[in-house]
């Protein structure tokens, strides 16, 4: 899965939380929660997503790298490559 891939399935992943968003409208190296305004709740709800769909475990401590879109496809891409 290339990261256009990741980015998409992201995408889809927080529309499952908020579905007014709309890919286009994102900006890749803004902050996503504000982008979209998360909470807390939907953004721990967003984070299990990614790990059922993509099978990568996010662990706490790394919650803090995930601020944007490119953040978190990159981060997705690694994990994924390192199996």
């Amino acid at each position: 899965m290339d990261t256009t891939e990741i980015s998409t399935a992201v995408v889809t992943a927080l529309q499952d939380i908020a579905p007014e968003v709309a890919q286009e409208d994102l900006a890749a190296d803004s902050p996503l929660r504000e982008q979209v305004d998360l909470d807390s709740m939907d953004w721990l709800n967003f984070l299990v997503r990614l790990h059922t769909k993509f099978g990568v475990d996010i662990p706490e401590a790394d919650y803090r790298q995930l601020v944007t879109l490119r953040d978190v496809t990159e981060y997705l891409a690694t994990r994924m490559a390192g199996r």
